[in-house]
């Protein structure tokens, strides 16, 4: 029996192999690996962002002769860029850095946010499996390669390893607004530093970023009507 399920099983992949297209007018489309993106929620998070945009920046500026450097705002900044640029201000003053007011001789750092939309109803892919529970407290995630129980007392409550498992993913569906964050630094004639992210977006919050949506068309409320002979 199981040398026949074996045979089975080899004559299906070499069918399967078979049916494969050689040759394609275009390229095949495939998806990229699993990777995660963080998704914005709370003006810590820009923060978070300053932060890390500013480490990336002073490890390159190290590489030189200490300058001043001068933050380029945008004439009309959004909310998100207003914060940004305060925040990364802030950093690079307490890091010992000289930032001037001026830009005359110093390095100017430029900011650039792209705001993009793709569709609505995006996929969200999250580990596939339901919780079941097992005992008061205790839990088992099914469908997954290795199950992964929780018992594990905490206090006076148990530990619900559903959520625990769960909680580095952000709640609802996967938002349609991300944003692409590029930092540079340069003078008249080179970039010194540079750095890009990309990021999630609360489509509720698309105004902090600078994306405002139409507004929606009204009904018409009149109606034209085409009087034909004589009155």
């Amino acid at each position: 029996m199981m040398a026949l399920k074996t045979a089975m099983a080899l004559a299906a992949g070499i069918l399967l192999a078979g049916c494969a297209s050689r040759y394609t007018p275009t390229p095949v489309a495939t998806n990229f690996p699993t990777t995660k993106q963080a998704k914005l929620q709370a003006a810590y998070h820009w923060g978070v962002i300053s932060d890390n945009i500013e480490k990336s920046i002073v490890a390159e500026l190290k590489k030189s002769p200490p300058r001043p450097v001068f933050l380029n705002e945008a004439r009309e900044p959004t909310p998100f860029q207003r914060a940004l640029t305060t925040q990364l201000t802030t950093s690079l003053v307490n890091d010992g850095y000289a930032v001037t007011r001026s830009p005359a001789g110093s390095l100017k750092i430029d900011m650039d946010v792209q705001a993009v939309t793709f569709t609505a109803n995006r996929p969200q892919y999250r580990y596939h499996g339901e919780r079941a529970a097992l005992a008061s407290g205790v839990w088992v995630l099914s469908e997954i390669e290795a199950p992964l129980l929780a018992g594990v007392a905490v206090g006076a409550g148990a530990w619900d390893s559903y959520d625990w498992f769960n909680a580095q993913f952000a709640p609802g569906a996967t938002p349609r607004t991300e944003i692409i964050v590029t930092v540079s630094v340069s003078d008249q004639f080179r970039y010194v530093a540079r750095s890009t992210s990309a990021y999630y977006v609360a489509d509720s919050d698309r105004i902090l970023y600078g994306i405002v949506d139409p507004e929606p068309d009204e009904p018409k409320l009149t109606r034209l009507f085409k009087v034909r002979g004589d009155m």
